[in-house]
């Protein structure tokens, strides 16, 4: 068995990562940890959980952690985890880090978009990111693997065989998602209270989203291109799932047939892509490990519509996948 530590194990994400965990017949979660919830048992917090993993929440030292596990899940904020991954790696330990610490190339644009100093500089832009449908082989290899952002995700999958193929524009492309509320966080907000977001739809930081630069350095590093993209979120008043438009402007004559056999070229053998004729809604991918995706020609623009559960393609799905690639499972564990 694989022993398995969970770093900040209170929020959605930790939730839906212990329950695919649970279901895994190579892992046993040996740990879990909270930097503020004092020592309760793990289903006082989570009582989906109660008589299924009998574990109280602990705050403990990098070193302490890895003495417990082979592998540790980090789901800690941004701007913490970079604070307890340099001890944590020390030990020897493998990560799978939540956060956006590592997923950006350089220190001058994670301070930009976050608005503070990196807590890890020298790390940024060797860190694999943990998208297996690009970078499969360096995620087997990787001690610490950073899992990608639900948004870029949506973002990601259609996107970059089209960039790679050369069938559509780098300057000109417009990501426009919707995403529910699960996607803020488990922590109390004003914007996700029920009375301000409940039959309402909104859209919020444009132009600043700090998912933009993810969303355009991985296509970079996925496809040798850099691409300009405009993204744009939305929250919509359901619990999870992301729906993403993505607006491209053809490079030359271009058929819906011809971006369908782009992506067969690209995903033709993966597990957890799903082309599809019809227009996919979030609730296709609800609670499964699935990104849906479909393609229109209109007047002369494509467009491209990607769905998927946040908190499992666009997180905790994914992680699994990422830690079957690192300990030589099957990819698809846990995961069916």
């Amino acid at each position: 068995m694989t022993r398995v530590a969970i770093l900040g194990a209170t929020g959605y994400t930790a939730l839906e990562l212990i329950k695919i965990l649970l279901r895994h017949p190579e892992v046993e979660i040996t740990a879990v940890t909270s930097r503020s919830d004092g020592n309760p048992h793990i289903a006082s917090v989570h009582p989906q959980l109660g008589r299924r993993l009998d574990l109280r929440l602990e705050d403990l030292t990098p070193t302490g952690v890895a003495s417990r596990a082979d592998c540790v899940f980090s789901c800690l904020p941004h701007g913490v985890t970079a604070t307890v991954m340099p001890d944590l790696l020390a030990t020897g330990v493998r990560v799978v880090d939540f956060s956006a610490d590592y997923r950006l190339n350089d220190p001058e644009t994670f301070a930009h978009w976050y608005g503070e100093k990196h807590h890890d500089p020298a790390r940024l832009g060797k860190v694999v990111y943990g998208l297996p449908e690009f970078f499969r082989e360096q995620i087997r290899a990787a001690q610490l693997v950073a899992n990608p952002g639900c948004y870029p995700t949506s973002c990601i999958l259609p996107l970059a065989p089209l960039v790679k193929a050369g069938l559509i524009e780098t300057s000109d492309i417009i990501c426009d998602s919707k995403s529910g509320v699960s996607g803020a966080g488990r922590t109390p907000k004003l914007t996700t209270h029920f009375p301000e977001c409940n039959e309402g739809l909104s859209a919020y930081n444009i132009g600043r989203h700090r998912h933009t630069p993810e969303i355009e350095q991985i296509i970079d590093r996925a496809t040798g291109k850099q691409v300009s993209v405009i993204f744009t979120p939305h929250l919509v008043p359901m619990d999870r799932g992301i729906l993403t438009t993505a607006y491209a402007i053809p490079t030359g004559a271009l058929t819906e047939q011809q971006v369908f056999e782009a992506w067969r070229d690209c995903y033709a053998d993966e597990p957890f892509v799903r082309l599809v004729e019809h227009l996919p809604g979030t609730k296709d991918a609800m609670n499964t490990n699935y990104c849906d995706m479909t393609a229109r020609i209109v007047r002369g623009r494509l467009l491209t519509i990607s769905v998927l559960d946040n908190l499992i393609k666009g997180a905790s799905g994914v992680a699994v996948q990422n830690f079957n690639l690192m300990f030589g499972f099957p990819e698809t564990m846990a995961l069916g």
